[in-house]
């Protein structure tokens, strides 16, 4: 694992997948679902799609105007989870919201979201940090229903 208590390699995760969004555009597909995520306190207006197959996450995928954090951290939740069922994506998403909000969490999983281990200190920027994610969860419990 790179030095991950170093500031500089922190920031150029963010920075590659601000500048490199993986994932980004929207898929014009209806076995895609779809979901607004906009923030009251930023610019932040994303819609996320993600396309299930049974139990498995086959695609994500995101779209709109969103600062740094935001399209960042949404990049690398897209990378973590295509491929993975649902309860694995729940999982690191819990992990990940573990360490936005300075509880225990398990630092291998979140590979390059590890970036974000620092938001709790900017507390203004957890939402940016969290929008993406939190479409997923609603879109995955929107296909459990």
């Amino acid at each position: 694992m790179r030095s991950l208590d170093n500031p500089q390699i922190l920031r150029e995760i963010i920075m590659d997948h601000y500048e490199h969004p993986r994932n980004r555009g929207l898929i014009d597909d209806d076995s895609y679902q779809q979901a607004n995520m906009n923030s009251d306190t930023c610019i932040d207006d994303l819609d996320i799609q993600v396309k299930f197959n049974g139990n498995q996450i086959e695609d994500v995928r995101y779209d709109g105007e969103a600062c740094a954090i935001c399209t960042s951290s949404t990049s690398i939740m897209s990378e973590l989870v295509i491929g993975k069922t649902k309860e694995e994506a729940m999982n690191i998403v819990e992990n990940y919201m573990n360490m936005i909000y300075e509880k225990d969490y398990d630092e291998e999983l979140l590979e390059e979201a590890i970036a974000f281990k620092n938001t709790h200190k900017q507390a203004n920027r957890i939402k940016c940090a969290t929008l993406g994610w939190n479409g997923l969860v609603k879109l995955i419990k929107e296909s459990e229903e």
